[in-house]
This record gives structure tokens, sequence and C-alpha cells, in this order.
């Protein structure tokens, strides 16, 4: 814990002698992002970056549950699509799959979700199109 501030003496000087004696102490060695630029300082401030970097840290979405597994559903049908085999497609496709089939078993809240089953069988067949198999 730091002193307190003697009287008479500028308040500036007194942080800059705390800084010093702390620097001589090695108080300032090995901190972590030493030397390291701060993040995001070419973007234009947002005054709710720290709730967003939260969230993302933490894996929490603020969109309700239906609209998840729609986004979820669209970047695993990309995935699916850039997928290096078919095996890894039919893996992609039958995880979201069991998610859709869940979500319609049970509603989720939110807008209404408006996805079915991807067709695996058909799904692959463009793929091994696309990749001359």
């Amino acid at each position: 814990m730091s002193e307190r501030k003697p009287p008479g003496v500028s308040f500036e000087s007194w942080v800059d002698k705390q800084i010093r004696e702390a620097t001589e102490r090695g108080d300032f060695a090995d901190l972590p992002g030493a030397g390291k630029p701060l993040p995001h300082l070419d973007q234009p401030y947002d005054e709710m970056w720290w709730i967003r970097e939260k969230m993302q840290r933490e894996h929490l979405s603020y969109l309700p549950p239906s609209l998840v597994l729609r986004k979820e559903a669209e970047e695993a049908r990309e995935a699916a699509a850039n997928a290096p085999t078919e095996a890894a497609l039919r893996r992609i496709l039958t995880a979201v799959n069991e998610r859709i089939r869940a979500a319609l078993r049970t509603p989720l809240e939110g807008p209404p979700l408006n996805l079915a089953p991807f067709d695996i069988d058909e799904q692959a067949r463009k793929w091994r199109e696309r990749h001359g198999s």
C-alpha cells in the first residue's frame, strides 16, 4: 500500500516520486504486455468496449438463442463447404443438425427458427462436384 501524500507536496511530484521508487524496486519489471502495443488503438472509441470484450472472452451472446443457432448453422454451412474432406463435412453438418433437431423439438426463445436440418448427402454431393471427387 502506498503512503499518503504529505501536506505541502504537489500531487504531481508525489506521484512522480512513487513511480520512480516503484521502478527502482523493480515493481514494473516483467509485467504482462510489457513492450506490446495497446490493443484497439487504431479503432474508434467505443464506450461499451469492456462489455464486448468480456462477452467475447466468456463466449456470451446478446442474441436470442434462435438467432444464435441460425448463425451457427450458417457458419457450419460455410465450414462444411470449405472442409478438407467429405468426412469433415459430414462431421460438421451432423453436429449442427443435432442442435437444429433439438431446437425443433423444444422451441428456443426469440424469433422463429426457420431452419431445417441439412441434407448431408446432398451437401456431400455438391462438395464432391466442387472438389472433383
